[in-house]
């Protein structure tokens, strides 16, 4: 992803929180992916082994879109150090960011 891009994804992920619509932290992330609530993940690069393992396995599995992001950006995009996996449900906002990213490649 370019860093452009991923600008533009950062600010839109701040929107995001700030509306409500994000959930954050590995083991929400993964519940909403097996019970069908996230349309978006995204994954920060300095996740571990074991966390990028359970997130790729669980957006296979669901059939979610995947993106990684470079280190550090999600916890300060957001205003929560540390995170390294949030989701985004259906809708507009979802969307929108898809959008966003036609033509970006996924994990």
């Amino acid at each position: 992803m370019t860093e452009a891009v991923e600008n533009r994804v950062a600010g839109f992920l701040g929107l995001c929180m700030r509306a409500g619509q994000l959930t954050s932290g590995q083991e929400a992330c993964v519940d909403a992916i097996r019970r069908g609530n996230a349309k978006i993940v995204f994954l920060d690069e300095g996740a571990s082994d074991n966390t990028k393992k359970r997130v790729q396995d669980a957006c296979d599995a669901h059939e979610v879109a995947l993106y990684t992001l470079s280190e550090g950006t999600l916890g300060w995009c957001i205003g929560k150090s540390g995170r390294m996996v949030i989701t985004l449900p259906e809708g507009n906002m979802a969307t929108k960011l898809l959008t966003q990213l036609d033509g970006e490649p996924r994990l």
